[in-house]
C-alpha cells in the first residue's frame, strides 16, 4: 500500500514499489506501471506544453481505453482537473458539459469528434482538442487548436503546477431528478480518500484483478481504477455489448472483483457462469441502488466461495456505507454501516438525530465530502451544509463550522446502528395520504419472481394524490398481470398496491449509469396517461 495524497501519485507510487506489474488491460494489450506512469508524464508534459493552468479542465470523451486512463491522471498531474463524459452521452448533452464547465481541453477520438462539430462553435472556452486513433486530416475550428494523441506525447515536459490535496481534481456530473446534470466537484483528497477507504474493506491487494465494466464517468466506475492502482493491482478494461461479454471477461482474464449496478446483476444472474468461476473471483459488489434479494441469492448460488459486498453512496460523497458478506443473511434489505473513515448521520429536519428505526435524512461527514456543485451556489447551498456544532468532535473554540453532504435520501437506523434505504425525497410516491417509497414496491415484484426488470413511481391522481405506476418486462415468456396484482395484494397494503402495471417485451432504458431510467419512464407515463 502507499501513503499517497494526489491521485495521480497512485500511479507513480505503484510503479515505484513494482515496475514490471501489470497495471491495465485493454484488450490484448498490458501495460505495466512503469508504462502507465511514463504516459501518464507524458500527458501531462503535453497539457503544460500547451499552456493548461492551475485547476483547467480537460474533458475526456473517449471510451475505455488506456488514452483515457493516461488523460484523467495526466490531466491532474499537469495541475488540471479532468471531466469524464460518458461516452453515450448525446453532442448536445456533451456540449452542455463543455460549456457549464468551460472546458480549455477536449481529448476525445477520430470517431467521436466529428459529432461534436455542431456544437464545439458555441464553447467559447475551448482552446485545445486532442484526437486519439487514426484520422487523415485534423479538422478545423475557429479559435481551437487541434493536435493528433502523438503529438501531446511528444510535446517538450514542463513542470505542472503545483496542487495539494485539497485542489480540484475532477469534476463528476450526475444527472438530477430535474433539469440538467450537475458537476460535483472532487478534490484530490477526495478520490484518494475513497481509494483507501474502499481498498480496506474489500481488502485489495496487488494481487487482485479488477474489472472495469461501468462507465468511467462514473465514480463507482472510476473507483476501480483508483483502488486498483492504490493496492498495486490490474485492472481490465471493458467496453461491452450484452452481459455475457462481461462474463466472458471475468472468465478469460481470471478476475477477482466484480463491482456492478442492480440492473447489471439482474442480467448477469441469468447467466450460466463457468464453474469454478468463484475459484477466483473473490468478491462481487453492488452499488448505484438495491439489489433486488431474489437476484442476490442467485448470484450466491452460483458463486457460493465469492463474498458479496453491498454498497451505497452518492457522487457528493463517493461511498457511504456497505453491508459485509458475513452480514448478509442476518440483517436482510440492510445497506450496512458508514465506509472507513466516514461518519454517517440520520437526521431530523431541526437537525436532531432520529431514534431508532425513525426515518430520517442520511447525512455524511469526512473527506470523501466533495467540494461542491460546479457554478451552481444555490444547489451546493442546499445539500452542502454546517452541521451542527454538537454532532461533531469541534470544541466551542473554533469557529468555523463544518461542512456535511445532506444525501435528500430517507433512511432509518436499527438498535445496532446498521442503516436501511426507504428512498430518495424527490423520488417518494405520496399516495392516500402515505409516503411509499417506489424500491420498496420494486422488491416486492421482483420477490414474485414473475418480473425480470420493474421500475415504480407516482403519477398524478386526483383521488390518490398520486397514484403508482409500474413498468415490468417477463421474468420469461409473459407476464399475467392479474396474477401479478394478487401476489401484490397478499403482501402489501392496499395503498402500495400498483393501480396500473404496464409490460414491456425488451429491457428497460438505462441512464448513463446503467441504471434504470425511473425519471424518463416516469415522464413518458405521465405523457401518455
Amino acid at each position: 500500500m502507499n501513503s499517497t495524497t494526489l491521485l495521480h501519485e497512485l500511479i507513480l507510487a505503484a510503479a515505484q514499489r513494482t515496475p514490471d506489474a501489470g497495471a491495465l488491460t485493454a484488450g490484448a494489450r498490458t501495460l505495466d506501471y512503469a508504462e502507465l506512469a511514463t504516459l501518464c508524464q507524458g500527458v501531462a508534459g503535453g497539457l503544460t506544453r500547451f499552456g493548461l493552468a492551475r485547476g483547467e479542465r480537460v474533458a475526456i470523451y473517449l471510451d475505455k481505453r488506456p488514452e483515457f486512463v493516461a488523460a484523467a491522471f495526466g490531466a491532474t498531474a499537469a495541475g488540471g482537473a479532468f471531466v469524464p463524459l460518458n461516452p453515450l452521452l448525446k453532442p448536445d448533452q456533451a456540449g452542455y458539459i463543455l460549456r457549464d464547465c468551460n472546458v480549455r481541453v477536449l481529448i476525445t477520438s477520430a470517431e467521436r469528434l466529428p459529432l461534436l462539430a455542431g456544437t464545439l462553435a458555441r464553447c467559447h472556452d475551448l482552446r485545445q482538442i486532442v484526437v486519439t486513433g487514426e484520422l487523415d486530416e485534423l479538422p478545423r475550428f475557429e479559435g481551437i487548436t487541434t493536435h493528433r494523441w502523438a503529438e501531446l506525447l511528444e510535446a517538450p515536459a514542463l513542470p505542472g503546477s503545483r496542487v495539494i490535496d485539497s485542489d480540484m481534481a475532477a469534476i463528476l456530473y450526475t444527472s438530477g431528478s430535474t433539469g440538467r446534470p450537475k458537476g460535483v466537484v472532487l478534490s484530490h483528497r477526495n478520490l484518494v480518500a475513497g481509494a483507501q477507504s474502499v481498498s480496506q474493506y474489500l481488502a485489495n491487494a496487488a494481487d487482485d484483478v479488477l474489472l472495469a465494466a461501468l462507465p468511467l464517468s462514473f465514480d463507482a466506475g472510476f473507483s476501480q481504477l483508483t483502488t486498483a492502482f492504490h493496492a498495486g493491482a490490474r485492472v481490465v478494461l471493458l467496453n461491452y455489448l450484452l452481459p455475457r461479454d462481461v462474463l466472458k471477461a471475468v472468465t478469460r482474464e481470471r478476475v477477482t472483483g466484480l463491482t456492478a449496478v442492480p440492473p447489471l446483476w439482474i442480467q448477469l444472474a441469468r447467466l450460466g457462469w463457468p464453474q469454478g468461476t468463484d475459484e477466483h473471483l473473490r468478491y462481487i459488489a453492488s452499488t448505484g441502488g438495491r439489489m433486488p434479494f431474489d437476484t442476490l441469492r442467485t448470484l450466491r448460488a452460483k458463486l457460493p466461495a465469492t463474498r458479496p459486498y453491498l454498497m451505497y453512496g452518492l457522487t457528493e460523497a463517493f461511498r457511504a456505507t456497505y453491508l459485509p458478506p458475513e452480514d448478509i443473511d442476518a440483517r436482510p434489505g440492510s445497506i450496512g454501516k458508514a465506509i472507513p473513515n466516514a461518519e454517517v448521520l440520520v437526521l431530523r429536519e431541526d437537525g436532531s438525530e432520529c431514534a431508532p428505526h425513525e426515518p430520517g435524512e442520511l447525512v455524511q461527514r469526512g473527506p470523501l465530502v466533495a467540494l461542491g456543485y460546479w457554478n451552481d451556489a444555490e444547489k451546493t447551498a442546499e445539500r452542502f451544509r454546517a452541521l451542527p456544532a454538537h454532532l461533531t468532535c469541534r470544541c466551542d473554540g473554533l469557529v468555523l463550522p463544518e461542512i456535511a453532504v445532506f444525501s435528500g435520501d430517507t433512511v432509518r437506523r436499527d438498535e445496532d446502528g446498521y442503516l436501511y434505504f426507504i428512498g430518495r425525497r424527490d423520488e417518494m410516491i405520496k399516495t392516500s395520504g402515505y409516503r411509499v417509497s417506489p424500491t420498496e414496491i420494486e422488491e416486492v415484484l421482483y420477490a414474485t419472481r414473475m418480473v425480470g426488470e420493474c421500475v415504480a413511481f407516482g403519477l398524478p391522481d386526483d383521488n390518490l394524490g398520486q397514484s403508482i405506476h409500474a413498468v415490468v418486462t417477463p421474468a420469461h415468456d409473459t407476464v399475467d398481470v392479474d396474477a401479478l396484482l394478487v401476489e401484490c395484494r397478499a403482501r402489501v397494503p392496499a395503498y402500495m398496491v400498483p393501480a396500473h402495471i404496464e409490460v414491456r417485451s425488451g429491457p428497460l432504458p438505462r441512464n448513463a449509469n446503467g441504471k434504470i431510467d425511473r425519471k424518463a419512464l416516469a415522464e413518458r407515463a405521465g405523457e401518455e396517461s
